[in-house]
């Protein structure tokens, strides 16, 4: 065992680790989710609840996450196996967190594919037709195209998980992170400074207890696992890659703030330029998923300097989609290599062939397949609710119970204060993880259910 882990794969250091942990948070649950959510549940009191809850709750299963993965020196399965029967059926909850990245990645490749589409469009100057109504809907349905796009996403992360931690993951997420905080400043700069927008700004940055509503608790803290990975065992995955003597809580502080400044720069580039765009009309601002790839394309349209603006805002998107699909697969490729103990190369290969059967299900569902639907959804729609609405709800419910029950706060405390004096926040993390996490995860699967039925409007 103790050459096994010897040999484990590992990151260079404290740097290597934030930076591709916080690459595998900022996607396009950030850059996509999180603005419409706003948005939609309230502005600046949705943001001021969502960093509450990111302080304490993210918080938790981050540093949870990471000190059972570096303890185990194990992925997901690995790491729930480790304890032996003491673990129980709560040992279950490895290949829950294991399987939930097998079946993210591919319809996530598929947006993916849809982001480097737009991205070449502008580069080609036609930003005028990606404007047009209805383009977006007539591309969508065209299965070989959209099948080309996935195809290209996909190689572009295989590729880089086939080169390894340090080699791939790592030199990619020192690359491309940096690249990307300085675009999202440059995209928020722009936005905020449109006229009209500043009633965007202060929409989202002022919190407003008039907006407030359950619902606002209930959504933020869904966007949590979609912002800062949890419940996907990336954070076990990556936290096996970590060194003794990098420190956990340095390390998920910085993690915390790279992603939370993201996701607000995410609010300040989108919503004070649909803000002005749409003279804060409440429908176009709530536009969801759509406002992407119909309604930012209008905004740029409308603007100056619109094909500029959308060559760097598709160029950023298409670099925070990168970064969250190389994490997710890495999670998925580790768990090949140490349940079935094949290589790296060969377990990449096995999880490229999945990825690409899944995912084609998920491109041709708005088109070829259009008919085929799963409790009335398209299967990308279906994968999403089944991975974020359902197993990720439920991962992170049996996460906290694990390292509570079965782990125990000593030995994760033990293991925290490697390359640590002390546990700063230890309080707040034994509340969490005994008694809210579990209560946390048991309402966001309710919720989420009962809203996918139509139980309940959210």
């Amino acid at each position: 065992m103790e050459k096994e882990k010897n040999n484990r794969s590992s990151f260079s250091g404290k740097i290597g680790f934030v930076l591709s942990a916080a690459g595998a948070s900022v996607g396009l649950g950030n850059i996509w989710r999180f603005p419409y959510l706003a948005a939609k549940y309230g502005g600046g009191i949705f943001l001021l609840i969502y960093i509450l809850l990111a302080l304490t709750f993210g918080y938790t299963m981050i540093v949870a996450e990471s000190a059972l993965g570096r303890m185990t020196r194990k992925s997901p399965v690995g790491a729930f196996k480790a304890f032996g029967k003491k673990a129980g059926w709560l040992s279950f909850g490895g290949w829950i967190n294991a399987i939930i990245p097998v079946l993210i990645v591919p319809y996530y490749s598929v947006i993916g594919g849809w982001v480097i589409k737009y991205f070449v469009e502008y580069l080609k100057g036609n930003g005028a037709k990606l404007a047009e109504d209805g383009y977006f809907s007539k591309f969508i349905s065209n299965g070989l195209s959209t099948e080309i796009c996935f195809i290209v996403f996909c190689m572009f992360t295989l590729i880089i998980i086939y080169a390894g931690v340090r080699n791939g993951i790592e030199r990619v997420s020192k690359f491309m992170m940096p690249i990307l905080v300085v675009l999202s400043v440059i995209i928020a700069i722009y936005s905020v400074t449109r006229p009209g927008a500043l009633a965007g700004v202060k929409y989202f940055l002022v919190p407003n207890p008039k907006n407030f509503s359950w619902m606002t608790v209930v959504t933020a803290m869904g966007q949590m696992f979609y912002s800062l990975s949890i419940a996907m065992g990336i954070l076990i995955t990556f936290g096996s890659y970590m060194k003794k003597d990098t420190s956990i809580e340095d390390s998920t502080r910085n993690v915390e703030v790279f992603d939370t400044a993201i996701a607000i720069m995410a609010g300040l580039m989108i919503i004070p330029a649909v803000f002005a765009f749409s003279g804060g009309d409440p429908d176009t601002l709530q536009a969801g998923p759509s406002l992407m790839f119909i309604t930012i394309p209008k905004v740029f349209n409308s603007m100056g300097f619109g094909t500029f603006a959308g060559i760097l805002f598709f160029l950023l998107v298409l670099f925070a989609a990168v970064t969250s699909s190389i994490a997710l697969t890495e999670s998925a490729v580790s768990t090949v290599e140490d349940e079935l103990k094949w290589s790296r190369k060969k377990s990449t290969v096995i999880v490229g062939f999945i990825m690409i059967i899944l995912g084609t299900l998920s491109c041709l569902g708005y088109g070829p397949l259009s008919f085929v639907k799963i409790i009335g959804m398209q299967f990308l729609d279906f994968f999403d609710f089944l991975t974020n609405s359902v197993m990720m709800p439920i991962a992170a419910l049996m996460t906290s119970l694990f390292v509570s029950k079965v782990v125990g706060v000593d030995r994760m405390e033990e293991e925290i204060r490697h390359g640590e004096s002390k546990f700063r926040r230890k309080k707040i993390f034994v509340v969490m993880i005994k008694y809210l996490c579990p209560i946390f995860a048991i309402i966001i699967l309710v919720s989420s259910v009962a809203n996918a039925f139509g139980w309940i409007s959210m």
